[in-house]
């Protein structure tokens, strides 16, 4: 995978991040009655990452970084289909649970692919550059969701964002 390739797809996968997760919480609310069960969603999310870094990383050289960048992809493009049906808290513990494994697979697979893209004399320059252009993509895409959400209801904004994890895998799967 080239570092142009790569940077398109991350651009991507940020995006679609960024369009559910600030607005994520409109739903919890929802669904919820306090924020304690916000607080369980998401540390059942970062526990379930914490718990599978060491198999992914192991997996990522094993695999290659392209064929975990397909998984996560996929993987998300199902797991947001869902969230527009959730009626229970105990829906979300579930599909946190599994965005907790995917978003382990993501975050290693991103520092590893980076890592091996850029040289060591340009590390900084070449992680700035990197940085900059999937930081610009996600404030684009954060905005752009407020005005969507007015317009549409929240539930729109998860078939937006598998739909752009589709694309994402689409984009690797073709080289």
């Amino acid at each position: 995978m080239t570092f142009k390739r790569f940077l398109y797809y991350q651009t991507t996968i940020i995006m679609a991040g960024s369009i559910i997760f600030p607005f994520y919480v409109l739903l919890l609310n929802n669904v919820g009655k306090n924020y304690a069960q916000f607080g369980w969603a998401y540390g059942l999310f970062a526990l379930t990452s914490a718990l599978f870094y060491p198999l992914i990383g192991k997996e990522a050289d094993r695999l290659g970084d392209k064929k975990l960048f397909i998984i996560y992809s996929w993987g998300m493009a199902i797991i947001l289909l869902f969230f527009p049906l959730v009626t229970e808290v105990w829906h979300v513990y579930i599909l946190q649970i599994l965005m907790g494994l995917l978003g382990a697979i993501q975050r290693n697979t991103e520092k590893t692919a980076l890592a091996r893209q850029v040289t060591v004399k340009t590390a900084g320059t070449e992680i700035g550059k990197y940085h900059i252009i999937t930081s610009i993509g996600a404030a684009v895409a954060i905005i752009i969701t407020g005005y969507m959400v007015d317009f549409l209801t929240i539930g729109s904004i998860f078939y937006v964002a598998s739909l752009m994890y589709v694309v994402s895998a689409i984009m690797l799967m073709r080289n």
